[in-house]
């Protein structure tokens, strides 16, 4: 069965791939593996050099990259432009800094013939979401890469287009062939890939359904994940507050990509004290956010990345105002026209019971939480079953940092910014978002042997 890519904006076909045959899947495989092992021979300052190629081709091919991410998946050609910068500056972050991050050392207290070393695995499978189709890859991919191994790509079957182009640019980048090799195939090829002995460990950013599957089927493999799961990011607004700039990044924060980012704000928790004001200046900030065409310059948010996807959010937000949301802005769709478009939406009244409340709303809807008091406010906060990022906002910038430290229960937490991944920080959650990290020196360390030496 075909992959089939379709324009959100526009509803129209943009094309037919052909999925990959068993024949095809093997020799993917057996190119990685095969490049693998004259990969991991060559000197970090070598493989630094195929990084910075690499990072020389992004740019390079920029403009016809974003558009088509655009086409694809309808992020905003803006968005899509800062993407593919953000994927050259992450391979040239690794180029410089890995072999930092990767030399032999000497552990606290340990015998003074003894070292660890830092070796590659093999082949890792890389199992890719739509939302950020090239950062999404190129985070996990470049230390990968950097530490020795190689990478085979399973992309969501709507960017097709994308994971091919991704494949392409490595070969006009003319780095050593089949570091990544692409799979345009469906979910149901992921068990035997994952079995394969070649593949020997599996990144994925995903629902928190698919790291269920893919962790059980890792396990029984005995091979090692990062999961980058699911997200309801709570931003909480405490009484001293900046209401203004509050406002104004989480506005920001929840539109980022149409709202389809598992670190995007959803959850926003606002002391009662100051709960009317927030609301008055946050929905005024989402009210003036345009949504349209997302190649034109002058628009701020595009459709989401399929009509299904939509729909469901729809349903999650009428579903929540029967249980008692009330709707400050949006909700509505227009059946008649064309594109997966949603706009800017607003509830409050938000409370346990309500999908607003209990699930990921992955689209341009907030939701408004009241607090009592800021220990009510860090309850409501720590009460998900998800714990990827997390902002608090306060004048008090010291307490703020104490907050995020010892009271949030997250794998980042910022103070009166909004969330976002940057290739010198490590990138994951806790709990149901998943587990492992990416980028920093965390992220290189993921998918490589720690061996101890031992000389006597």
């Amino acid at each position: 069965m075909p992959l089939v890519s379709i324009n959100p904006a526009t509803g129209r076909i943009l094309k037919r791939h052909r999925e990959h045959t068993a024949k095809d899947i093997e020799a993917a495989l057996a190119a990685t593996h095969q490049a693998f092992l004259g990969w991991r021979e060559l000197a970090l300052a070598d493989r630094a050099r195929h990084l910075n190629a690499l990072g020389a081709a992004l740019r390079k091919q920029a403009e016809p990259l974003a558009q088509l991410i655009t086409a694809e998946m309808g992020k905003t050609l803006t968005d899509a432009r800062l993407e593919i910068e953000k994927c050259a500056a992450g391979c040239e972050f690794y180029a410089t800094h890995a072999a930092r991050f990767l030399k032999p050392q000497r552990t606290l207290g340990a015998p003074k013939n003894t070292q660890v070393v830092f070796e590659p695995l093999g082949v890792i499978l890389a199992i890719m979401p739509w939302n950020y189709p090239f950062w999404q890859l190129f985070r996990a991919a470049a230390p990968a890469l950097m530490a020795g191994n190689t990478v085979l790509l399973k992309h969501a079957s709507n960017t097709t287009g994308c994971a091919l182009a991704i494949e392409h640019l490595f070969r006009d980048a003319r780095v050593p062939a089949n570091l990544l090799r692409t799979v345009a195939v469906s979910s149901k090829a992921i068990p035997a890939l994952i079995k394969d002995p070649r593949v020997r460990g599996v990144t994925l950013t995903g629902s928190t359904g698919a790291g269920r599957k893919v962790g059980a089927l890792a396990g029984a493999a005995l091979k090692p994940c990062v999961f980058e799961l699911g997200g309801s990011d709570p931003y909480i607004i405490l009484a001293d507050a900046d209401l203004d700039l509050a406002a104004e990044i989480c506005a920001k924060a929840r539109l980022t990509n149409s709202g389809q980012s598992c670190v995007a704000a959803k959850r926003f928790i606002v002391v009662e004290s100051v709960r009317a004001a927030f609301e008055q200046k946050f929905t005024a900030r989402m009210a003036a956010r345009r949504m349209g065409d997302p190649t034109t310059a002058a628009t701020d948010f595009g459709p989401l990345a399929r009509l299904d996807l939509r729909d469901d959010l729809h349903a999650q937000v009428q579903k929540s105002v029967k249980r008692g949301a009330r709707l400050l802005l949006g909700g509505t769709i227009q059946p008649k026209g064309k594109g997966a478009f949603y706009p800017a939406t607003v509830l409050t009244d938000v409370r346990p019971g309500m999908p607003a409340y209990d699930e990921e709303l992955f689209g341009p809807v907030a939701s408004i939480i009241a607090a009592k008091d800021e220990a009510d406010a860090l309850r409501i906060a720590n009460d998900s079953d998800f714990g990827l990022g997390a902002a608090v906002f306060t004048r008090n910038r010291r307490h703020g940092r104490t907050l995020a430290i010892e009271r949030i229960e997250a794998g980042m937490v910022f103070v009166n910014e909004q969330v976002r991944s940057d290739a010198s920080l490590p990138f994951g959650g806790i709990k149901d978002s998943g587990y492992g990290r990416e980028l920093s020196t965390f992220g290189i360390r993921e998918f490589v042997n720690i061996k101890t030496i031992w000389v006597s």
